[in-house]
């Protein structure tokens, strides 16, 4: 039986904690971001050739080369839809929450690891293996954000959100900027292009479950391991406290509120990262910005390295300003972003443009995400910790296709990439309207008040 541990705001236990997030945002740069997407689908355009057919077969169902790794991530992503609220369900009760941490995180890196083994004929075995990660990533992220509440008071929560973003942005940049030099010597050192992608992509998953073990060795239970009661399963305990917790929402209708803000305008900031590249190297007369590939890479490295600092600045900003202030305020240069991203970045000078649009966006792209998680534990009750913040991932991956479709749709109407961009603007003004209709200290108050009802 694990023992209780009740210490917050040890240095040594945030450290371990935030080390986590170095760790695994080593999957989403490397594998999510850069090398998986390309590799996959030029394996299986190479299976539709040899086959003689424009599309590759995967379980009897035809499907374009291209589209198969996209729709596995939307298979994975409805996946945590289903299963993340059951599973924090299970980590609240039964009190596991560090050990099914480590048990998702080991089965996503271990998968990442296997993707060594994607080659040739085995062009499916890419999707069914980022299904696997993708799935266990997102489900090991909410037993780690259900643990911010534990390690820091409510006072250190904005700077401790602040520095594990941080900890992610430059854990990710290090290895993807490796992996990059790398790939760019492969020639010189003599390996082959394919060995040089799968070697990346293992690289990614050694280094989440490597660096993991910071986490476990500093990361500390808060509570007893609870045993099941007679006749249940965890399974049947996880539908049970999730039926629970829904019938108990109408009792946070603050957080709710701020959940659907939060919905709107982080969808706005992933479909801006998501298309951001795609915008970058498409044609001036689609829009675009035509820039090579070298340029495109140095403003990935330099985004995520300036992440770093944006997230640290953001953190003291909330202490100055207050949590809800400091996400308006990064709301407000998001707008601005992408209006300049509509009317601006023309001419020859567009690459320097882009630059120091890109230092922006790093400027509140952590700083944003880092100051809403932490307001966001601030708002949840005590021993739900993990049902909550399951919610929370899903709100962030569940209505992660919405801004992408409102991109889509007015890039294809209006065959302009910079009229697709100006629509996300929506996401942003609905949080900068939704977003100060929120009764923060109604949202603590509620949130403590259960605690203290519940024995």
């Amino acid at each position: 039986m694990a023992t209780t541990y009740s210490m917050v705001n040890d240095k040594k236990e945030i450290f371990g904690w935030a080390m986590y997030d170095w760790a695994n945002s080593a999957f989403s740069t490397t594998v999510g971001t850069v090398f998986l997407g390309p590799y996959v689908a030029s394996l299986a355009r190479a299976a539709a050739e040899a086959a003689n057919a424009a599309t590759v077969s995967f379980l009897g169902v035809p499907v374009a080369p291209d589209s198969f790794l996209p729709y596995c991530i939307s298979f994975s992503v409805g996946m945590q839809v289903l299963f993340l609220p059951i599973l924090g369900g299970i980590a609240d009760y039964s009190h596991l929450r560090k050990q099914m941490l480590q048990t998702f995180a080991t089965l996503g890196a271990a998968a990442t690891i296997l993707l060594f083994l994607v080659t040739g004929s085995l062009w499916w075995l890419g999707g069914l293996l980022f299904v696997i990660a993708n799935l266990s990533f997102g489900a090991a992220i909410v037993f780690y954000n259900a643990y911010l509440p534990d390690i820091a008071t409510e006072n250190e929560r904005d700077r401790v959100s602040s520095f594990g973003w941080a900890m992610g942005y430059m854990g990710g940049g290090i290895l993807l900027a490796l992996n990059l030099a790398f790939f760019t010597l492969r020639e010189q050192l003599g390996v082959p292009t394919d060995l040089a992608v799968r070697i990346n992509l293992a690289s990614a998953g050694l280094w989440w479950l490597g660096f993991s073990f910071f986490t476990w060795a500093r990361l500390q239970p808060r509570h007893a391991a609870r045993t099941l009661p007679s006749g249940e399963t965890y399974t049947s305990i996880g539908f049970k406290q999730l039926r629970k917790t829904i019938s108990e929402v109408r009792h946070f209708p603050e957080t709710l509120k701020f959940l659907l803000a939060y919905f709107l305008y982080n969808d706005g900031i992933q479909t801006v990262i998501a298309i951001s590249a795609t915008f970058a190297a498409a044609p001036v007369l689609q829009g675009g910005l035509e820039l090579d590939q070298t340029t495109l890479t140095s403003v990935i490295l330099m985004i995520q390295f300036m992440a770093f600092f944006g997230a640290l600045l953001w953190g003291r900003l909330s202490t100055r300003i207050g949590p809800k202030a400091a996400i308006l305020v990064s709301l407000v240069i998001w707008t601005v972003v992408v209006i300049y991203a509509f009317g601006g970045l023309k001419g020859e000078s567009r690459v320097i443009q882009f630059f120091i649009l890109g230092g922006f966006i790093a400027l509140v792209m952590g700083g944003s995400q880092a100051i809403s998680r932490s307001l966001f534990a601030q708002m949840i009750p005590k021993g739900k910790e993990a049902e909550f913040f399951a919610f929370y991932e899903i709100s962030e991956r569940g209505t992660s296709w919405i801004g992408p479709l409102v991109f889509g749709l007015a890039n294809q109407i209006f065959n302009n990439l910079r009229i697709g961009i100006l629509s996300l603007i929506f996401f942003f003004i609905a949080g900068l309207i939704l977003l100060p209709l929120v009764n923060v200290s109604k949202a603590i108050a509620d949130a403590k008040n259960y605690r203290a009802e519940t024995p």
